[in-house]
């Protein structure tokens, strides 16, 4: 446990820290997990709209910090990948 004054609000802060990153990452899995659903059901559409709504989702947490940008960037165009090879065979 910490000793000094500075040291319990760094505590503090990094537990506030490690919880809003945590909730964030979550965020991202879950969208990502939304267009993987919709492109192993076969629906186009449905994966071009999940693709949509978790472009900004991993984005903005790449913008906060939570992960890197390129990150968010490799995660983005790969995901882009897919959804349109997949598109593009149906």
């Amino acid at each position: 446990m910490a000793n000094h004054k500075s040291a319990e609000k760094r505590d503090r802060q990094s537990k506030v820290r490690r919880l809003r990153n945590r909730m964030n990452k979550s965020r991202i899995h879950t969208a990502i997990r939304h267009v993987e659903d919709a492109m192993a059901a076969g629906a186009g559409d449905a994966a071009q709209e999940a693709l949509k709504k978790a472009m900004p989702i991993i984005q903005k947490i790449a913008s906060k910090g939570t992960i890197h940008r390129n990150t968010a960037a490799r995660k983005i165009s790969r995901l882009t990948k897919r959804v349109n090879g997949m598109v593009a065979t149906a």
